[in-house]
């Protein structure tokens, strides 16, 4: 396994892609109400990634057909946005999109509400979210890879949800997947020393049920075996000395 440490230089074009991709995210998740369709918030993703001179590094990814994926409701991830897929009160919706800028990747993925969602919904879009932040206390240097793994799924299961196992968070940098993979929930090993330079992609995802998921028959779309509802929060973090940066997410 080589997992990259970044120079200054690299650091600031991560930066500058994690940045734009935080406005993208905060302008789809204006856009994301009743009644839109899951192709329209993929246009507005592609445009506004290509508008700032970057390229949509989902689209085309091993075939992957869309610049998001657009994950609703059982749908954990790599949802496909479909112009028949149209968005209805009650609904939650995960947006997972990144963009490529001078070379460098950027990845993030957020839950949203469509309209009035159901209490129990409402929870498990916090917990996911939050499980993200009781992880990434142990994301500095020193530590070890897995500590933020074990914080990740014990905050998550306190709550009696399922942590998905089969999918995984990643390095990111010149490659949206790079070394190491970074599990949702507890390991035997500690896994990699952490060192300053490293930029992690941290990705919980969270079902109200079970862990267990299936895969659709167009072989991207992954959904709770148990039909419940599932969801998705991701950022592009670096690793510093000190408190990480997190570099897809609004000072």
């Amino acid at each position: 396994m080589s997992v990259t440490i970044k120079s200054t230089r690299e650091i600031e074009l991560m930066r500058e892609s994690g940045r734009l991709l935080t406005i993208v995210h905060e302008e789809l998740g204006k856009a994301i109400k009743p009644g839109i369709t899951t192709f329209e918030i993929n246009r507005l993703a592609e445009e506004m990634i290509r508008s700032f001179g970057c390229e949509p590094n989902f689209l085309n990814y091993n075939g992957f057909p869309a610049s998001i994926c657009a994950s609703v409701n059982d749908e954990v991830v790599h949802g496909i946005p479909s112009k028949k897929r149209i968005l209805k009160e009650g609904d939650i919706i995960s947006i997972d999109t990144g963009m490529i800028y001078k070379g460098y990747h950027s990845d993030a993925a957020r839950t949203h509400a469509v309209g009035e969602i159901s209490k129990e919904a409402r929870q498990l879009i916090e917990v996911t979210k939050q499980s993200f932040f009781e992880g990434i206390k142990y994301a500095k240097e020193g530590n070890h890879l897995y500590d933020i793994s074990a914080a990740i799924g014990k905050y998550a299961e306190s709550f009696g949800y399922g942590v998905v196992r089969d999918l995984v968070g990643h390095g990111i940098g010149t490659a949206m997947h790079e070394d190491p993979q970074i599990p949702n929930f507890a390991q035997k090993r500690r896994g990699v020393r952490l060192q300053a330079g490293m930029t992690l992609a941290i990705e919980p995802m969270i079902n109200i049920g079970r862990p267990e998921v299936a895969w659709l028959d167009d072989d991207w779309t992954v959904v709770t075996e148990d039909g419940t509802l599932s969801a998705h929060y991701e950022n592009t973090i670096l690793i510093t000395e000190g408190e990480p940066e997190i570099l897809t997410l609004s000072k």
